[in-house]
Protein backbone atom coordinates (compact mmCIF):
# COMPACT_ATOMS: atom_id res chain seq x y z
CA UNK A 1 0.00 0.00 0.00
CA UNK A 2 1.38 3.38 -1.00
CA UNK A 3 0.25 6.82 0.02
CA UNK A 4 -1.62 9.31 -2.08
CA UNK A 5 -1.43 13.06 -1.87
CA UNK A 6 1.16 15.72 -2.60
CA UNK A 7 4.64 16.70 -1.48
CA UNK A 8 6.53 19.82 -2.54
CA UNK A 9 9.92 19.47 -4.25
CA UNK A 10 12.56 18.70 -1.66
CA UNK A 11 10.25 16.54 0.45
CA UNK A 12 10.48 13.38 -1.62
CA UNK A 13 12.19 11.57 1.28
CA UNK A 14 9.07 12.14 3.35
CA UNK A 15 6.94 10.46 0.69
CA UNK A 16 9.30 7.48 0.65
CA UNK A 17 9.13 7.20 4.43
CA UNK A 18 5.34 7.52 4.34
CA UNK A 19 5.07 4.72 1.78
CA UNK A 20 7.13 2.55 4.13
CA UNK A 21 4.78 3.35 7.02
CA UNK A 22 1.67 2.87 4.87
CA UNK A 23 2.94 -0.46 3.56
CA UNK A 24 2.93 -1.89 7.06
CA UNK A 25 -0.42 -0.40 8.09
CA UNK A 26 -3.56 -2.41 8.68
CA UNK A 27 -5.67 0.69 9.22
CA UNK A 28 -5.26 4.22 7.94
CA UNK A 29 -2.50 6.82 8.28
CA UNK A 30 -2.01 10.46 7.35
CA UNK A 31 0.88 12.91 7.59
CA UNK A 32 0.71 16.64 6.89
CA UNK A 33 3.44 19.28 7.15
CA UNK A 34 3.47 23.06 6.88
CA UNK A 35 6.60 25.12 6.41
CA UNK A 36 6.18 28.84 7.14
CA UNK A 37 2.56 28.89 6.05
CA UNK A 38 2.88 26.59 3.03
CA UNK A 39 1.41 23.09 2.98
CA UNK A 40 4.44 21.06 1.82
CA UNK A 41 3.30 17.52 2.65
CA UNK A 42 -0.22 16.08 2.62
CA UNK A 43 -0.26 12.30 2.41
CA UNK A 44 -2.70 9.59 3.43
CA UNK A 45 -3.23 5.87 2.90
CA UNK A 46 -5.27 2.91 4.05
CA UNK A 47 -8.80 2.73 5.33
CA UNK A 48 -10.83 4.91 7.67
CA UNK A 49 -13.32 2.07 8.16
CA UNK A 50 -13.98 -1.23 6.37
CA UNK A 51 -14.45 -0.36 2.71
CA UNK A 52 -13.88 3.36 3.31
CA UNK A 53 -10.56 4.79 2.02
CA UNK A 54 -8.64 7.35 4.06
CA UNK A 55 -8.67 10.76 2.36
CA UNK A 56 -7.25 14.20 3.12
CA UNK A 57 -10.56 15.00 4.85
CA UNK A 58 -10.65 11.93 7.11
CA UNK A 59 -11.17 12.84 10.75
CA UNK A 60 -9.94 10.73 13.64
CA UNK A 61 -10.15 10.81 17.41
CA UNK A 62 -6.99 12.61 18.54
CA UNK A 63 -6.86 11.24 22.08
CA UNK A 64 -4.25 13.31 23.95
CA UNK A 65 -3.43 15.28 20.84
CA UNK A 66 -6.51 17.16 22.12
CA UNK A 67 -4.36 18.51 24.96
CA UNK A 68 -2.32 20.55 22.49
CA UNK A 69 -5.52 22.17 21.22
CA UNK A 70 -6.55 23.00 24.78
CA UNK A 71 -3.07 24.33 25.58
CA UNK A 72 -3.48 26.65 22.60
CA UNK A 73 -6.82 27.90 23.92
CA UNK A 74 -5.25 28.50 27.34
CA UNK A 75 -2.43 30.46 25.70
CA UNK A 76 -5.00 32.58 23.87
CA UNK A 77 -6.80 33.31 27.14
CA UNK A 78 -3.45 34.18 28.69
CA UNK A 79 -2.78 36.63 25.88
CA UNK A 80 -6.14 38.25 26.59
CA UNK A 81 -5.28 38.62 30.27
CA UNK A 82 -8.09 36.29 31.34
CA UNK A 83 -5.84 33.59 32.78
CA UNK A 84 -2.41 33.86 34.41
CA UNK A 85 -0.08 30.84 34.65
CA UNK A 86 1.45 32.08 37.91
CA UNK A 87 -1.88 32.91 39.49
CA UNK A 88 -3.47 30.62 42.04
CA UNK A 89 -6.12 28.29 40.63
CA UNK A 90 -8.34 29.31 43.56
CA UNK A 91 -8.40 32.90 42.30
CA UNK A 92 -10.57 31.73 39.43
CA UNK A 93 -12.07 28.63 41.07
CA UNK A 94 -12.44 29.23 44.83
CA UNK A 95 -13.62 25.69 45.62
CA UNK A 96 -10.29 24.32 44.42
CA UNK A 97 -8.59 25.71 47.54
CA UNK A 98 -9.94 22.75 49.57
CA UNK A 99 -7.74 19.94 50.87
CA UNK A 100 -4.54 21.96 51.02
CA UNK A 101 -4.64 23.29 47.45
CA UNK A 102 -5.06 27.01 48.20
CA UNK A 103 -1.64 27.91 46.78
CA UNK A 104 -1.66 25.65 43.72
CA UNK A 105 -0.71 27.65 40.62
CA UNK A 106 -2.35 27.37 37.23
CA UNK A 107 1.06 26.40 35.84
CA UNK A 108 1.15 23.33 38.10
CA UNK A 109 -2.12 22.12 36.61
CA UNK A 110 -0.91 22.72 33.05
CA UNK A 111 2.56 21.19 33.62
CA UNK A 112 1.22 18.00 35.22
CA UNK A 113 2.73 18.57 38.66
CA UNK A 114 -0.47 19.19 40.66
CA UNK A 115 -0.70 15.64 42.02
CA UNK A 116 -4.27 14.83 40.95
CA UNK A 117 -3.72 12.10 38.32
CA UNK A 118 -7.08 10.40 38.83
CA UNK A 119 -10.56 11.22 40.12
CA UNK A 120 -11.16 9.64 43.50
CA UNK A 121 -14.94 9.47 43.06
CA UNK A 122 -17.41 7.39 41.09
CA UNK A 123 -18.59 9.89 38.49
CA UNK A 124 -19.14 9.43 34.73
CA UNK A 125 -16.09 10.04 32.55
CA UNK A 126 -17.96 12.46 30.30
CA UNK A 127 -19.34 14.65 33.10
CA UNK A 128 -16.90 17.56 33.22
CA UNK A 129 -18.67 19.36 36.05
CA UNK A 130 -18.85 16.33 38.33
CA UNK A 131 -15.21 15.43 37.72
CA UNK A 132 -14.10 19.01 38.34
CA UNK A 133 -16.06 19.14 41.61
CA UNK A 134 -14.53 15.88 42.76
CA UNK A 135 -11.01 17.09 41.99
CA UNK A 136 -11.64 20.39 43.77
CA UNK A 137 -12.36 18.53 47.01
CA UNK A 138 -9.60 15.95 46.56
CA UNK A 139 -6.20 15.95 48.28
CA UNK A 140 -3.17 15.77 45.96
CA UNK A 141 -0.99 12.64 46.08
CA UNK A 142 2.10 14.82 46.63
CA UNK A 143 2.94 18.42 47.38
CA UNK A 144 2.00 20.21 44.13
CA UNK A 145 5.04 21.20 42.11
CA UNK A 146 7.39 18.61 43.63
CA UNK A 147 6.80 15.75 41.16
CA UNK A 148 5.70 15.42 37.57
CA UNK A 149 3.31 12.72 36.38
CA UNK A 150 1.11 12.65 33.33
CA UNK A 151 -2.49 13.55 34.20
CA UNK A 152 -4.06 11.55 31.39
CA UNK A 153 -7.71 12.54 31.88
CA UNK A 154 -7.70 14.93 34.83
CA UNK A 155 -5.70 17.54 32.88
CA UNK A 156 -8.82 17.93 30.77
CA UNK A 157 -11.27 18.28 33.65
CA UNK A 158 -9.07 20.84 35.38
CA UNK A 159 -8.40 22.87 32.23
CA UNK A 160 -12.06 22.75 31.21
CA UNK A 161 -13.19 24.12 34.56
CA UNK A 162 -10.60 26.89 34.50
CA UNK A 163 -11.75 27.85 31.00
CA UNK A 164 -15.39 27.83 32.11
CA UNK A 165 -14.63 29.95 35.17
CA UNK A 166 -12.88 32.70 33.21
CA UNK A 167 -15.03 32.69 30.05
CA UNK A 168 -18.38 31.24 31.08
CA UNK A 169 -18.15 28.95 28.03
CA UNK A 170 -17.84 25.25 27.39
CA UNK A 171 -14.46 24.26 26.02
CA UNK A 172 -16.02 22.98 22.79
CA UNK A 173 -17.74 26.33 22.26
CA UNK A 174 -14.47 28.18 22.79
CA UNK A 175 -12.65 25.91 20.35
CA UNK A 176 -15.25 26.68 17.68
CA UNK A 177 -15.21 30.41 18.40
CA UNK A 178 -11.43 30.94 18.54
CA UNK A 179 -10.02 28.30 16.19
CA UNK A 180 -12.47 26.32 14.07
CA UNK A 181 -14.62 29.14 12.70
CA UNK A 182 -12.08 31.94 12.13
CA UNK A 183 -9.31 29.72 10.76
CA UNK A 184 -11.28 27.04 8.94
CA UNK A 185 -9.84 24.20 11.01
CA UNK A 186 -11.61 20.84 11.02
CA UNK A 187 -11.25 20.35 14.78
CA UNK A 188 -14.02 19.56 17.24
CA UNK A 189 -14.67 18.82 20.89
CA UNK A 190 -18.16 17.40 21.07
CA UNK A 191 -18.59 15.71 17.70
CA UNK A 192 -22.18 14.87 16.69
CA UNK A 193 -22.96 11.38 15.31
CA UNK A 194 -23.68 12.89 11.88
CA UNK A 195 -19.98 13.77 11.42
CA UNK A 196 -18.01 10.82 9.95
CA UNK A 197 -14.93 9.80 11.98
CA UNK A 198 -12.43 7.01 11.30
CA UNK A 199 -13.10 3.76 13.14
CA UNK A 200 -10.38 3.04 15.69
CA UNK A 201 -8.73 -0.35 16.00
CA UNK A 202 -6.19 -1.76 18.42
CA UNK A 203 -3.12 -3.48 16.96
CA UNK A 204 -2.46 -6.97 18.39
CA UNK A 205 -0.76 -6.62 21.76
CA UNK A 206 -1.69 -2.96 22.19
CA UNK A 207 -1.09 -1.74 25.73
CA UNK A 208 -0.42 1.49 27.58
CA UNK A 209 2.29 2.67 29.98
CA UNK A 210 5.04 0.60 28.37
CA UNK A 211 7.73 2.35 30.44
CA UNK A 212 6.10 1.34 33.72
CA UNK A 213 8.37 -0.79 35.93
CA UNK A 214 6.32 -1.07 39.12
CA UNK A 215 3.21 -3.23 38.83
CA UNK A 216 1.78 -1.73 42.01
CA UNK A 217 1.58 1.60 40.21
CA UNK A 218 -0.27 -0.03 37.33
CA UNK A 219 -3.35 0.06 39.54
CA UNK A 220 -2.97 3.83 39.63
CA UNK A 221 -2.72 3.85 35.82
CA UNK A 222 -5.94 1.86 35.60
CA UNK A 223 -7.65 4.49 37.74
CA UNK A 224 -6.21 7.24 35.54
CA UNK A 225 -7.48 5.86 32.22
CA UNK A 226 -10.76 4.41 33.50
CA UNK A 227 -10.80 1.62 30.91
CA UNK A 228 -10.94 4.04 27.97
CA UNK A 229 -8.21 2.29 25.97
CA UNK A 230 -8.99 -1.29 27.01
CA UNK A 231 -11.29 -1.96 24.06
CA UNK A 232 -12.55 -0.23 20.95
CA UNK A 233 -16.14 -0.06 22.17
CA UNK A 234 -15.87 3.08 24.30
CA UNK A 235 -13.43 4.97 22.08
CA UNK A 236 -15.60 4.39 18.99
CA UNK A 237 -18.88 5.22 20.69
CA UNK A 238 -20.91 8.27 19.69
CA UNK A 239 -21.05 9.13 23.40
CA UNK A 240 -17.27 9.40 23.69
CA UNK A 241 -16.88 11.38 20.48
CA UNK A 242 -19.75 13.61 21.51
CA UNK A 243 -18.29 14.37 24.92
CA UNK A 244 -16.17 17.46 25.46
CA UNK A 245 -13.36 15.60 27.21
CA UNK A 246 -10.56 18.11 26.85
CA UNK A 247 -7.89 15.51 27.59
CA UNK A 248 -8.76 13.15 24.78
CA UNK A 249 -12.03 13.24 22.81
CA UNK A 250 -11.08 15.86 20.24
CA UNK A 251 -11.61 14.97 16.59
CA UNK A 252 -9.77 16.40 13.59
CA UNK A 253 -7.74 15.89 10.43
CA UNK A 254 -3.97 15.73 10.09
CA UNK A 255 -3.90 18.86 7.94
CA UNK A 256 -5.94 20.88 10.43
CA UNK A 257 -3.69 19.79 13.31
CA UNK A 258 -0.55 20.72 11.38
CA UNK A 259 -2.15 24.04 10.44
CA UNK A 260 -2.96 24.75 14.09
CA UNK A 261 0.73 24.59 14.98
CA UNK A 262 1.63 26.57 11.85
CA UNK A 263 -0.70 29.35 13.02
CA UNK A 264 0.98 29.29 16.43
CA UNK A 265 4.43 29.67 14.85
CA UNK A 266 3.21 32.50 12.61
CA UNK A 267 1.98 34.53 15.59
CA UNK A 268 -1.57 34.40 14.27
CA UNK A 269 -3.01 33.04 17.52
CA UNK A 270 -0.88 34.49 20.33
CA UNK A 271 2.02 36.97 20.56
CA UNK A 272 5.48 35.43 20.42
CA UNK A 273 6.14 36.25 24.09
CA UNK A 274 3.08 34.27 25.15
CA UNK A 275 4.07 31.30 22.99
CA UNK A 276 7.61 31.43 24.37
CA UNK A 277 6.21 31.36 27.89
CA UNK A 278 3.88 28.46 27.07
CA UNK A 279 6.62 26.37 25.45
CA UNK A 280 9.48 26.91 27.88
CA UNK A 281 10.23 24.11 30.34
CA UNK A 282 7.86 24.25 33.35
CA UNK A 283 8.39 20.66 34.51
CA UNK A 284 10.82 17.84 33.80
CA UNK A 285 11.64 14.45 35.21
CA UNK A 286 10.75 10.78 35.21
CA UNK A 287 7.00 10.30 35.50
CA UNK A 288 6.28 9.49 39.15
CA UNK A 289 3.66 6.96 38.06
CA UNK A 290 4.61 5.77 34.57
CA UNK A 291 8.46 5.87 34.68
CA UNK A 292 8.59 7.73 31.36
CA UNK A 293 10.86 10.76 30.80
CA UNK A 294 8.72 13.90 30.60
CA UNK A 295 9.13 17.58 29.76
CA UNK A 296 6.18 19.94 29.79
CA UNK A 297 5.45 23.54 29.02
CA UNK A 298 2.04 24.99 29.84
CA UNK A 299 0.04 22.07 28.52
CA UNK A 300 2.39 21.32 25.64
CA UNK A 301 4.82 18.41 25.56
CA UNK A 302 8.39 19.46 24.80
CA UNK A 303 11.34 17.80 23.08
CA UNK A 304 12.48 14.99 25.37
CA UNK A 305 15.39 12.54 25.75
CA UNK A 306 13.53 9.73 23.94
CA UNK A 307 12.99 11.65 20.69
CA UNK A 308 9.21 12.10 20.83
CA UNK A 309 9.54 15.21 18.64
CA UNK A 310 12.16 14.05 16.20
CA UNK A 311 15.73 12.80 16.05
CA UNK A 312 18.58 14.52 17.83
CA UNK A 313 19.21 17.87 16.22
CA UNK A 314 15.73 18.23 14.73
CA UNK A 315 14.83 21.15 17.02
CA UNK A 316 15.54 21.43 20.76
CA UNK A 317 12.67 23.91 20.96
CA UNK A 318 10.10 21.47 19.58
CA UNK A 319 6.68 21.35 21.21
CA UNK A 320 3.29 19.77 20.63
CA UNK A 321 1.34 16.82 21.98
CA UNK A 322 1.20 13.15 21.18
CA UNK A 323 -1.85 10.92 21.43
CA UNK A 324 -2.54 7.37 22.54
CA UNK A 325 -1.85 4.79 19.88
CA UNK A 326 0.65 6.81 17.86
CA UNK A 327 -0.68 10.26 16.96
CA UNK A 328 2.00 12.98 16.94
CA UNK A 329 1.33 16.68 16.42
CA UNK A 330 3.65 19.62 16.92
CA UNK A 331 6.17 22.11 15.63
CA UNK A 332 9.86 22.81 15.14
CA UNK A 333 9.87 26.57 15.73
CA UNK A 334 13.49 27.09 14.76
CA UNK A 335 12.72 25.62 11.35
CA UNK A 336 9.27 27.09 10.85
CA UNK A 337 7.84 23.59 10.47
CA UNK A 338 4.66 22.07 11.88
CA UNK A 339 3.40 18.52 11.44
CA UNK A 340 0.71 16.02 12.30
CA UNK A 341 0.60 12.25 12.06
CA UNK A 342 -2.82 10.68 12.54
CA UNK A 343 -3.89 7.05 12.49
CA UNK A 344 -6.80 4.84 13.50
CA UNK A 345 -4.51 1.86 14.25
CA UNK A 346 -3.40 2.07 17.87
CA UNK A 347 0.07 0.66 18.49
CA UNK A 348 1.98 0.36 21.78
CA UNK A 349 4.62 3.04 22.29
CA UNK A 350 7.53 0.62 22.69
CA UNK A 351 6.96 -0.94 19.23
CA UNK A 352 5.50 1.99 17.27
CA UNK A 353 8.09 3.55 14.94
CA UNK A 354 5.71 5.26 12.50
CA UNK A 355 5.93 8.88 13.66
CA UNK A 356 9.65 8.54 14.40
CA UNK A 357 10.26 7.32 10.82
CA UNK A 358 8.33 10.24 9.35
CA UNK A 359 9.99 12.87 11.57
CA UNK A 360 13.44 11.49 10.72
CA UNK A 361 12.64 11.89 7.01
CA UNK A 362 11.26 15.36 7.62
CA UNK A 363 14.44 16.30 9.47
CA UNK A 364 16.43 15.14 6.46
CA UNK A 365 14.24 17.22 4.12
CA UNK A 366 14.46 20.50 6.03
Amino acid sequence: MTGHGEVRPGFEAVREAFDEVAGAASGGVAFSVFQRGRLVVELCAGSAAPGVPWTRDTRVVLFSGTKGIVATLVAMLTARGQLGPSERVARYWPEFAAAGKADVAVSQVLAHTVGLPYVDADVPMADNAANAAALASQSPLWTPGTRVAYHALTYGYLATELIRRVTGQRVGELLHELLTAPHGLDLRLGTPPSIPVATLQRAPGYRISTFLQDEERRRVVERMYRGLLDSTDTMNSPEYRGAEIAAGSGVGTATSMARLYDLLLAGSLVPSAVLTQATRRWSEGVDAINDRPLRFGLGFELADPIGTYGPEGADPGAFGHSGAGGGRHGAWPNRGVSFSFTTNELQAEDVDTRAATLLAALHQAV
